[in-house]
């Protein structure tokens, strides 16, 4: 940025100037009194509080200490954008840098770890990283990080202003936490309450199949028919959009294994058994769409369960865990077959009570679908105000 460019007040400086980096350390955190620790697996990326710790009891050979207020920042594979405020003392990782302002009357403690989470600063935390495998930055080279310092008063509102989106995110992350916990609890109570006569194996549920897909090899110019990755498997929904390539089949294939709204189809195969399978229920995809081998489609007879009842039921943990404790492991990847599938029982209420959940479960999907709207308006505005400091108040935040 050219200086003329700054809003009055605004000055360039460097990171070392304003910036320490605290060499306080602990040969026995335990003698010491220090009960917590803090290593780079317990902080989360973009996330400013600490909310995970080990204990200093269990055994840790860590002895770089922090205090409240302090700022964490992961030196190792800056990319992943790791920074967090401590509001509690401990000892951390060698692979943390604990921070602190020199001069509260030049730059603000509170302002000092929004500007670690300015794109600007872990562009430069990630070019100046040495190493292959486990890159890492050092001070030197974050010490001559050149930021834009606002002045005081504007420090100041900066900080409320970026604190009050804090607080909202933290509150909407808790409201979908709590949402998401009362939709899983509903559904298990919900299954608790369903009679042993009405369990029934997939077998009695499907008039055909299930039955596997087809996988040819895939071209890059959109030749033949549209088909879906595993990928396109999430939350209980088939999402064609980024998930879909081509491949050429015959029409008889493409009629065969065309997808139809309200089918099924389930992860047969997964590196990862928590994702092995899962289901997700087709709404909209292309026009004669099929779909891969390593998915398995189901067609439930919709006058004994309802298709989106029977995915609610499946990614349910507990009727999740009966389907994987079938799931065998071959070349570290863990499958399930047709047998596991027509062998797993569902619980099949009257499917007016089906409905009755399913609309339960709708108004809780709405209520958490608005608050995911307004944590990305809140982050939005968030990156908006961060972009202000790097462009030295010239974006009118």
């Amino acid at each position: 940025m050219i200086e003329r460019d700054l809003k009055p007040g605004w000055r360039r400086v460097k990171f070392g100037d304003v910036v320490r980096l605290s060499k306080a350390r602990s040969k026995d955190p335990m003698a010491d009194g220090i009960e917590r620790y803090v290593g780079l697996e317990h902080l989360e990326p973009g996330d400013l509080r600490i909310r995970r710790w080990g204990n200093v009891a269990d055994g840790v050979t860590f002895t770089s200490v922090f205090q409240p207020g302090q700022v964490l920042f992961g030196k190792r594979r800056a990319y992943q954008r790791k920074v967090a405020v401590a509001d509690f003392s401990g000892v951390c990782s060698g692979d943390i840098y604990v921070l602190e302002t020199k001069d509260a009357q030049v730059l603000l403690p509170e302002l000092l770890p929004f500007i670690c989470q300015t794109d600007a600063f872990f562009d430069h935390a990630v070019g100046t990283s040495a190493g292959s495998l486990s890159p890492r930055t050092n001070w030197t080279s974050l010490a001559d990080f050149e930021f834009m310092l606002p002045p005081m008063d504007e420090q100041h509102r900066l900080v409320k202003l970026l604190t009050s989106i804090e607080g909202c995110l933290a509150s909407l992350s808790e409201a979908d936490l709590a949402t998401t916990a009362l939709e899983n609890s509903r559904i298990e109570d919900a299954l608790a309450s369903v009679p042993a006569d009405r369990v029934i194996t997939v077998d009695k549920l499907v008039p055909l199949g299930p039955k596997n897909g087809l996988s040819p090899k895939a071209n890059a110019d959109e030749r033949g028919y549209p088909t879906l990755s595993i990928g396109a498997v999430r939350d209980g929904r088939i999402v064609a959009e980024g998930n879909t390539k081509y491949a050429e089949i015959s029409d008889a294939e493409a009629a065969a294994f065309e997808l139809k709204a309200n089918d099924v189809l389930v992860v047969r195969g997964n590196g990862n058994k928590l994702l092995t399978g899962r289901c997700g229920l087709v709404d909209v995809v292309p026009k004669g769409c099929f779909y891969p081998d390593l998915l398995i489609r189901l067609k439930f007879d919709e006058k004994i369960i309802r298709p989106e009842f029977a995915v609610l039921q499946w990614n349910s943990q507990s009727t999740h865990n009966r389907l994987i404790s079938r799931a065998k492991s071959t070349n570290g990847i863990w499958k399930i077959n047709g047998a596991d599938i027509r062998q797993h029982a569902l619980k099949v209420p009257e499917v007016e009570e089906q409905d009755d959940l399913l609309a339960e479960m709708r108004a809780i999907r709405s209520a958490r679908k608005n608050i995911a709207t307004r944590m990305t308006a809140a982050q939005n505005l968030k990156m908006h105000a961060l972009r202000s400091i790097e462009n030295g108040g010239g974006n009118g935040i």
